[in-house]
């Protein structure tokens, strides 16, 4: 009782010193960092005037609007990966889509030119359970649900560990019919699932060949399954990253009806609905909410920005003492903790790229992938296209697979636009290098003369960030005896 009523005593105290602190100010009057805020009498004994009720629903719908967009990140991007899968000639869900090309590549977040992926767009709510039969060889894949949580590895890093297998895909209340014992069985929270593979083989015909016996169907068609469609895509003007301004709410309103509620996410379900975003109602905002939505993904962003390129307090990060690089995907591929999920980690990934899997924080030497990303050089500073920067590949990196590089646009998080189509080198390329058996790179404006092969093409009045990746990491990654040493400026 005592200690409660010092902090009471203690908290009238600071209303009456920020009432006092501006000259002039009237005793009901609080200034705070929204404006000042009036009471019929003073903030512990009055009522707020019409003005201040005001002023909080404006602050408080703002500030909902802006934590959600970061709590929306995983499904409002993936849900822009449908959109652009999509727009390939004849697309439907089911449909697998070639995404080969440079063009195509450049319209999702932080591709790999490297190696093409292929894609397929689940509504499991409208095909009920489905099949997937993948067939033996070098692949890496994944099944992820609408929030990018695993649903299943597949190939390598897979519980078919590359030698092929099938697997049945259930939605939320789907079960398994009988005979489900010749299945790879997994349950997705969602009926709206991302299937994404890399066949890794550099022999396009050995690619080619995997590709026609991958399949896909509705486990209700599998005593005769009709042929899996396959589609190119292309360039376009889409990407799949988070559309800006009310588009972003649209979005997320699309999403919200499309799925079950879970019951981690109700109370962020409640501020959805004091932004006028509920299951089973349109969206529908009035000018008010309107303009705060939109102000909110300006800020919202520019906070998903600060979140991503500095990650304060994201231990997993961290990739070796000395080094600007870090871990890209710093996150458990669940996104949960034994106390909390993963909210800040989740909004820093999922704003730059799109999906995981646990390959791609697997711990075993030889399997999966490692994502590293740097955003400054040497001195701390960002990485801008006006200048020239170097970075030293050390010889015999760790790998079983290749490694590479890609560069990426800061505003779209795609592959860099500089007008060459050349966005990444790797070791499956013909690059020059040292006596040693390691490689020097060049970002920049114009290429280092005789060393053209070993760079790649940045655009003055741009911001640009890499990923390094390593493709079967080795032990020499696991202990850091083999680190990568951070960029180096050499010219402007």
């Amino acid at each position: 009782m005592r200690t409660t009523r010092k902090h009471n005593l203690l908290a009238t105290a600071v209303i009456s010193a920020l009432a006092l602190s501006t000259t002039g100010a009237r005793a009901d009057d609080v200034d705070t960092r929204i404006g000042t805020l009036s009471f019929t009498h003073d903030l512990e004994n009055g009522y707020p005037t019409k003005e201040t009720v005001e002023k909080l629903f404006d602050e408080r719908d703002f500030q909902r609007a802006t934590q959600i967009y970061l709590w929306a990140l995983p499904m409002v991007s993936i849900g822009e990966a449908e959109h652009v899968m999509m727009e390939a000639p004849g697309a439907a869900p089911g449909d697998i889509i070639r995404v080969d090309t440079v063009p195509g590549i450049a319209r999702f977040l932080t591709g790999n030119a490297t190696t093409p992926y292929l894609m397929t767009w689940l509504n499991l709510e409208n095909s009920g359970p489905v099949v997937i039969e993948m067939p033996a060889g070098p692949a890496a894949g994944f099944v992820d649900d609408l929030w990018q949580r695993p649903v299943t590895d597949i190939g390598q890093p897979g519980p078919d560990k590359g030698r092929g297998g099938k697997f049945l895909v259930l939605g939320p209340g789907q079960t398994a019919p009988e005979g489900a014992d010749a299945y790879i069985v997994v349950q997705s929270t969602t009926f709206n699932n991302l299937w994404l593979v890399r066949l890794l083989s550099p022999d396009a015909k050995e690619r080619e060949a995997m590709l026609a016996k991958i399949r896909m169907y509705p486990v209700s068609q599998r005593a005769n399954p009709a042929v899996t469609k396959v589609h190119s895509l292309g360039g376009g003007p889409s990407f799949a990253n988070a559309p800006r301004g009310l588009a972003y709410w649209e979005r997320l309103s699309h999403w919200v009806n499309e799925e079950p509620v879970q019951e981690r996410d109700r109370i962020m379900m409640a501020m959805l609905r004091s932004l006028g975003i509920e299951k089973g109602r349109p969206f529908q905002p009035d000018a008010r909410m309107a303009k705060l939505l939109t102000e909110a993904t300006l800020v919202g962003e520019a906070m998903a920005k600060v979140n991503d390129y500095e990650k304060r307090d994201m231990a997993l990060a961290h990739y070796a003492d000395g080094s600007a690089w870090e871990f890209a995907l710093c996150l458990d591929p669940s996104q949960e903790t034994a106390n909390y999920t993963q909210l800040d980690e989740r909004a820093a990934w999922f704003y730059e790229a799109t999906a995981t899997s646990k390959g791609m924080v697997s711990k075993t030497p030889g399997v999966g992938s490692v994502y590293l990303a740097t955003y400054k050089d040497t001195d701390g500073n960002w990485l801008d296209g006006a200048n020239t920067y170097r970075l030293h590949v050390p010889p015999n990196p760790p790998v079983t697979q290749f490694w590479s590089i890609t560069l990426y646009d800061v505003s779209s998080r795609a592959l860099i636009q500089n007008n060459t189509e050349i966005t990444d080198r790797s070791s499956r390329q013909d690059l020059i290098k040292n006596t040693d058996g390691s490689v020097d790179l060049y970002f920049g404006l114009t290429a280092t003369k005789g060393l053209e092969k070993n760079w790649i093409s940045t655009l003055a009045g741009k911001a640009w960030f890499p990923y390094f990746r390593l493709y079967g990491p080795t032990q020499a990654h696991f202990d850091r005896t083999w680190t990568l040493p951070s960029i180096e400026k050499v010219s402007k």
